[in-house]
């Protein structure tokens, strides 16, 4: 029974959390993976262009909650998703053309790129928070729970509960439904195998015909997709404040590098690998630990670091990557 009780406390407070958070990363690694494979620069703003997805749907799902419009157990936000989406879409493509595509059609240099997008970043972030306001904000609404603790005490007698919110599970569901979506797109489609060819060789893929304003256009439809998905879900999940999304960028992009920079099988794994070491290193294991070797009885939590540094940990484990193994564990390309 011991060890059963130890299992749930794991599951409910690492495993669950962990995957969603990672499904969550995964996803922004996967917007910062493809703007590095294609467009060949590191977008710093991609933080901030989260933050201004969700700032859209959570406006619209305001509006809807105002006119009693509801989407029965789930967060009315999935209704308001898409108009989510076509606003950070408008955002990117007003942004690409007054600003990205000047530098690319002068052939800048990546890093030239880099600082353009920290401008980019932090007129975004402003922006955010002039329209929607600096503090926190709350959206969700419909029905909390898949299971409670309680419940699930009551299901199995056990000491420890487990349980699912609806927003964790809508996270990892919507996340594999993405993801799968995604690499049908890459691999079957016929402006999926062309993106693919820009990014391995973009001469050779001009001299093929392939129009390059078309697959950047792509691009940012795919990142306003993955970046507003990403960002409500997190705000579902925890709660909207914009200056988290700013501080959102460093684990992402340590998902992106750990993985692999522009490999996007390599930006979903990285996810997980950040999001399961900033929880497990994180977690106080003392009531783990109680139910596993019940005769030691340990005074302290039995915490490697506190939740304070938690963005820490992703910082240290993209220098070692960056010092050890630049590609990352799949081989993308060097940073």
């Amino acid at each position: 029974m011991d060890i059963l009780n130890a299992i749930v406390a794991f599951s409910n407070f690492v495993l669950i959390p962990a995957t969603s958070y990672g499904s969550q990363l995964a996803l922004g690694a996967l917007g910062v993976t493809m703007i590095y494979g294609i467009l060949r620069f590191s977008n710093f703003a991609h933080g901030d262009t989260m933050a201004f997805g969700a700032m859209i749907t959570i406006l619209v799902t305001w509006w809807m909650q105002a006119l009693g419009l509801h989407f029965g157990p789930l967060p009315t936000a999935l209704l308001a998703l898409p108009v989510g989406i076509v606003g950070c879409l408008l955002l990117l493509v007003v942004t690409d053309r007054a600003i990205y595509r000047f530098y690319r059609i002068q052939k800048a240099k990546p890093v030239i790129l880099v600082i353009v997008s920290m401008g980019v970043m932090f007129i975004m972030n402003g922006l955010v928070r002039f329209v929607i306001g600096p503090g926190e904000r709350h959206f969700s609404d419909g029905e909390r729970f898949i299971i409670s603790a309680r419940e699930f005490k009551a299901l199995t007698g056990l000491a420890e509960g487990l349980a699912l919110r609806t927003s964790q599970a809508i996270t990892i569901a919507t996340a594999i439904i993405v993801v799968a979506v995604l690499f049908w797109f890459l691999n079957r489609t016929r402006t999926g195998k062309s993106m693919r060819a820009y990014s391995d060789n973009e001469d050779l893929a001009l001299l093929s015909g392939i129009n390059p304003e078309r697959v950047v256009f792509v691009t940012w439809v795919i990142v306003a997709v993955l970046a507003t998905i990403a960002g409500v879900l997190y705000g579902l999940d925890k709660s909207f404040k914009p200056f988290v999304y700013f501080q959102l960028l460093l684990p992402i992009f340590a998902a992106a590098v750990v993985g692999g920079l522009g490999n996007p099988l390599g930006a979903i794994a990285g996810g997980f690998i950040i999001a399961f070491s900033e929880v497990m290193i994180t977690y106080a294991w003392k009531k783990v630990a109680g139910y596993v070797v019940p005769w030691w009885s340990p005074e302290g939590l039995v915490q490697l670091i506190s939740t304070d540094y938690k963005f820490a940990i992703s910082f240290i484990i993209l220098i070692i990557v960056l010092l050890f193994r630049p590609t990352g564990l799949f081989r993308g390309k060097a940073v």
